[in-house]
Order: structure tokens, then C-alpha cells, then sequence
């Protein structure tokens, strides 16, 4: 219960303290590099005191000087700060609540993540095409594929969305399998429980030339390597792969 309180304490002032100059800087001259460096930073702080020790293999599997999208699978809100501490610069596709966050928002609204309203199927297809549009600038990608957290830590249904965003760019997927984070911070818990997070970078997967006809087997062959990564009791209830938009 000690890492849960000083989590609610560090984090804050850290964010003010450190992320607060940066972000005027960011402000005033648009350039957001040292921001995300610091959050970066800030993320590896978070996952220190929380007693969550990160290990990893594959990772020179990551592509080098090449945009792609990165999908792990979700299983707690300790996942996005132990891939970005391991991962080139990306943007990230972001549910619209995370916007609301004082600091945090606006960081990232000013580094080019997207904002993601699940439940707007218009909107959510937007940020698919704008997300698509980055990629072929040359900007990375992290996307969940299954949409939100796992409630259980089994890897649950994927969306289509943020592989039709891959396939538009033609952006290879390197697919992650995120294992042992929902036993540190559980879904619809506060208090963090030290532990391990495994994180396995597989094989990138091209799209270029894909078409929507190909989507559901690039799907499967992402689900496939997520799944081989993953222990017993987090892999998949049922056969069911695919679900529906990003929504």
C-alpha cells in the first residue's frame, strides 16, 4: 500500500515539477522532443516505485529508421509506460478521457497523439485516417488492437480499426506480447502489487499492399504472435479474434 501512496505523490510533483518547464517550453516554441523524453523518464520512474521490474526480449527485432505500428496487448495502465520505455519516439492513439488530464492532456495534445472517442464511430474513423496520414509522414505508432484493458489480464477481441490505419500506411506491425502487468495494477484497482512485466517484441509484419479483404488474416497473424508470449492464464477464453471499429 507504501508504493500505491508515494505513486500518488511522485508522480504529481514530478509532473510539475520537471514536465511543467517543459511544457511552457513546448508552448512557446513547439518543439515537444525534451517533453517526451521527460515522460519517458517519468514513466520508468513510475514503474520503479512501483516495484514493476521491466524484461524484455526481441528487441532487435524493432525496425530501424522505418515508421511502424506497434500493438501490444493491454492488460493494465502500467503497459504504455513499460513499452515506451523500451521503444523508438512514437505517438500513441489515446482514449479521449486521458485528454482531460491537467498536464498530461495538453502534453500530449501538443505532441501529436490522437484522441480516440470509442463510442463516436465517425470520430473513431477519423483518428484512424489521421493516424494513417502520420504514419506515412514517418511518425510510429502505439495502438492497442483489442481497444481498452483486459478486465481479467486474458487477451480479449480485436478491433479492426488500428489495422486498417497500419494497412492504409502500408506501416509494418510489430506485434508485443505484454505479459505479467495485470497482477501489478489490476483493472479497477488502485493499489500497485511489485512484480515482473515481460515484454516480447516478434517479427515485424508487413502490410503494403494489403487491401480491407486482407485485414482479418493480418489480424490473426498479429493474435497468433501476441498469443505465443503470453502465459496460460492470459491467453484467450475463447477462438474469437476479431471484433468490430475502434469503438
Amino acid at each position: 500500500m507504501i508504493r500505491t501512496y508515494l505513486l500518488a505523490v511522485i508522480v504529481p510533483i514530478y509532473m510539475i515539477v520537471v514536465g511543467g518547464p517543459l511544457l511552457l517550453l513546448a508552448l512557446l516554441t513547439g518543439r515537444t522532443d525534451a517533453l517526451y523524453k521527460a515522460g519517458v523518464m517519468g514513466a520508468r520512474l513510475a514503474l520503479w516505485v512501483a516495484g514493476a521490474k521491466v524484461e524484455s526480449c526481441g528487441l532487435e527485432k524493432i525496425p530501424r529508421g522505418q515508421a511502424a505500428v506497434y500493438m501490444p496487448n493491454h492488460q493494465s495502465i502500467s503497459d504504455p509506460a513499460a513499452v515506451l520505455s523500451l521503444t523508438p519516439p512514437m505517438l500513441v492513439l489515446v482514449k479521449k478521457e486521458f485528454f482531460r488530464v491537467p498536464f498530461l492532456g495538453l502534453a500530449m495534445k501538443l505532441r501529436g497523439f490522437i484522441l480516440v472517442d470509442r463510442r463516436n464511430r465517425e470520430q473513431a474513423r477519423a483518428a484512424v485516417e489521421q493516424a494513417a496520414a502520420k504514419l506515412r509522414a514517418g511518425y510510429s505508432f502505439l495502438a492497442y488492437p483489442e481497444g481498452t484493458r483486459s478486465p481479467d489480464g486474458h487477451l480479449q477481441p480485436f478491433k479492426k480499426g488500428v489495422f486498417r490505419m497500419a494497412a492504409q500506411a502500408g506501416a509494418p506491425i510489430v506485434p508485443i506480447s505484454v505479459s505479467g502487468s495485470s497482477k501489478i495494477l489490476r483493472k479497477g484497482e488502485w493499489r500497485v502489487h511489485p512484480g515482473t512485466i515481460r515484454l516480447t517484441f516478434h517479427d515485424p509484419i508487413p502490410t503494403e499492399g494489403l487491401t480491407a479483404d486482407d485485414l482479418n488474416g493480418l489480424m490473426m497473424r498479429v493474435r497468433r504472435a501476441i498469443i505465443s508470449g503470453l502465459a496460460d492464464d492470459e491467453r484467450p477464453l475463447d477462438s474469437v479474434f476479431a471484433g468490430g471499429e475502434l469503438e
